[in-house]
């Protein structure tokens, strides 16, 4: 059983990587999201996409008859039902018709167009750190139609690249095939940059986790407390289903801060800042909830501890949920104000809070799982055929088609056990 791992490095605010594409290939830039399910990539067609994406990025196009290896997806296809939320044939399907797309994502921002299939290189490692090129065929949407951020100047790449739990994502597209089980991870280093992200059994470090719960969008968990300073929240003022104390959070590598329903964000950030900051030295600048402050804020402010089912907790520290931003020190911490009801009442975790952790999902067992860890150092990823054990490092590749994620990663593909490098 092939294994998949992704290194990763820290580029301000977003984790993207460069993947290659069709036949012969192509380098494309593309951010790689656990909070949405499909891949897609800008496409020849597309009307009024931006040329210049993010830090200056030059965009590329995918062109599907520009590659000899590409192939069609038709709306009779059983994923093209995955991908449309339907358990019956897509509405208005005829024969031999595209098989399209329509991604909404949380910020506003739209994707649509068509799915094909084309070949996607990568790393392959068949020893502690040694790689060799290999490709996998994967279905993935070429964009016709970009709105919002993701055709921004400021936040284009080339496309995104959905790692998330439904069957048309690129890790159950990978397991489908035999070639990865359905277990990957990411550590995303933001004190040194870099950073790892492996698809595979990760056996060393060990990893405490909960359960994920069914039946959801998203990566989703239940949260039991929240403690700031050694004091809790109460939940039970906060509860959402049924007056149960607990609240529902999704993990998300697509999401760059942390985002709170407004019952929960107005007492966590009152206890943060009480007794150590005026309530008036606070005001919003682009969006965000600053403060003139400068200098490390540690010993400052207090760590925010989220506790979760099957006494798992994560630890956020001061630095990892204030940052600098045009001279100010801003919060991590946003309202939710975000989708449907149900979305704006659950939290949603980014890569602000996740960074400096060893994140585990193993979709197998349906759960999900963390450990503080030093992303710069080593993973051990075990092949479950072979038992053989290979070292997975966190380092920047500059060879082609190493994969990049938001704040940058890249994929490294394993030889019995797949991974994908950043740069």
């Amino acid at each position: 059983m092939d294994c998949f791992a992704l290194t990763c490095y820290f580029h301000d605010l977003l984790y993207y990587t460069k993947i290659g594409i069709g036949t012969p290939p192509k380098e494309y830039h593309v951010q790689v999201d656990t909070g949405s399910d499909i891949m897609w990539i800008n496409c020849i067609q597309c009307q009024g996409c931006v040329n210049k994406g993010y830090h200056g990025l030059d965009l590329t196009q995918y062109d599907p008859n520009a590659s000899y290896t590409e192939k069609p997806v038709t709306c009779q296809e059983e994923i093209c039902k995955d991908i449309n939320g339907v358990t019956d044939t897509v509405h208005g399907c005829k024969a031999n018709a595209s098989c399209f797309y329509n991604e909404n994502y949380g910020d506003g921002s739209n994707s649509m167009g068509y799915m094909v299939k084309d070949v996607v290189q990568y790393d392959s490692v068949f020893g502690d750190l040694i790689t060799q090129l290999e490709k996998a065929s994967v279905i993935f949407g070429c964009g016709t139609i970009q709105t919002g951020t993701i055709n921004s100047s400021d936040d284009a790449l080339d496309g995104i690249l959905g790692f998330g739990n439904s069957n048309a994502s690129v890790i159950s597209q990978l397991a489908s095939s035999g070639k990865v089980k359905r277990m990957f991870a990411h550590c995303l280093d933001s004190d040194n940059g870099g950073g790892i992200f492996a698809i595979g059994h990760v056996v060393q470090p060990k990893v405490n986790s909960t359960h994920l719960i069914q039946e959801q969008g998203h990566y989703t968990v239940n949260v039991t407390g929240i403690e700031v300073d050694a004091e809790f929240l109460n939940l039970s003022t906060y509860a959402q289903h049924g007056g149960v104390e607990k609240r529902r959070a999704i993990i998300d590598s697509g999401t760059t801060l942390a985002y709170l329903p407004e019952v929960i964000y107005k007492p966590l950030v009152n206890k943060i800042i009480t007794g150590r900051l005026d309530m008036r030295h606070l005001y919003p600048h682009d969006g965000y909830t600053c403060m003139d402050l400068s200098g490390s804020l540690d010993g400052e402010f207090p760590a925010v501890t989220f506790h979760f089912e099957s006494s798992l907790s994560l630890k956020v520290y001061p630095h990892d949920y204030l940052f600098a931003y045009d001279g100010l020190t801003c919060l991590g911490w946003q309202k939710n104000d975000m989708g449907s009801k149900d979305i704006r009442e659950t939290i949603v975790l980014g890569d602000f809070i996740l960074s400096n952790k060893l994140v585990l999902y193993d979709l197998e067992k349906q759960t999900i799982g963390w450990t503080e860890y030093n992303c710069s150092s080593n993973i051990t990823i075990m092949d479950d055929i072979s038992k053989f054990l290979y070292l997975v490092g966190s380092h920047r590749i500059s060879s082609a088609f190493s994969l990049v994620i938001h704040r940058s990663i890249t994929f490294m593909l394993l030889v019995s056990l797949l991974i994908i490098h950043a740069k």
